[in-house]
């Protein structure tokens, strides 16, 4: 039992290291979850802390993504016949990770760079629709959180046309639910017509 789970602890292990808030701390004494949006991911990190934090914190939170999704994936080889559930519980893990992450009171991300890393290794086709979604929804409008929730709402409908039903379709599924989840908020913002574009400072 403890040997077929392991794939799915590492992965969320992998995907809770807070780099954000670690690096924000780092450069300058600052934690993400007192500014801004209170958010430890890249958005609020580019716009709480400049360009350099919030590019590094993009690249760390893709690159867990990256190794929770390889390590689960070498775990799972060892595995004898792992099931549906299992393989899409190992794929959700790192995006689990980063906004439910186990040292900060399961408060954390919203989930989508670490959901890049992720779609590299076990989607790349994947990835690429649902990145051409992200950029055909911010671009003219410069809403993150509407490209963000545009992707994984692309990235959930491509995964079964593209890799057919298996535990990393419905892995991804779970994974846009997730993303979905966290941008509730943003979600109804952007309804509102009180989201933040990018580039635009706080009010």
């Amino acid at each position: 039992m403890i040997e077929r789970l392991l794939p799915v602890v590492v992965a969320y292990l992998f995907g809770s290291i807070p780099f954000g808030l670690i690096l924000s701390r780092w450069t300058g004494g600052v934690d993400l979850r007192t500014v801004g949006s209170g958010n430890i991911g890249a958005t609020n990190a580019l716009r709480s802390g400049g360009k350099l934090l919030g590019i590094s914190t993009l690249l760390l939170d893709v690159a867990k993504g990256v190794g929770g999704a390889l390590s689960a994936s070498w775990l799972l080889g060892r595995v004898d016949s792992p099931s549906l559930w299992l393989e899409a519980l190992a794929v959700l893990g790192p995006v689990a990770g980063h906004c439910f992450p186990l040292w900060l009171g399961f408060k954390g991300g919203k989930g989508v760079a670490t959901a890049v890393g992720v779609l590299m290794v076990i989607a790349p086709w994947v990835l690429l629709v649902s990145g051409l979604v992200f950029l055909v929804l911010v671009l003219p409008t410069r809403y993150v959180s509407l490209g963000s929730v545009g992707a994984a709402v692309g990235a959930a409908l491509s995964a079964f046309g593209l890799n057919g039903v298996d535990g990393v379709s419905l892995g991804i599924v779970w994974i846009a639910a997730m993303i979905l989840l966290r941008h509730r908020e943003n979600i109804t913002r952007l309804l509102l017509g009180q989201e933040q574009r990018l580039g635009q400072k706080r009010q």
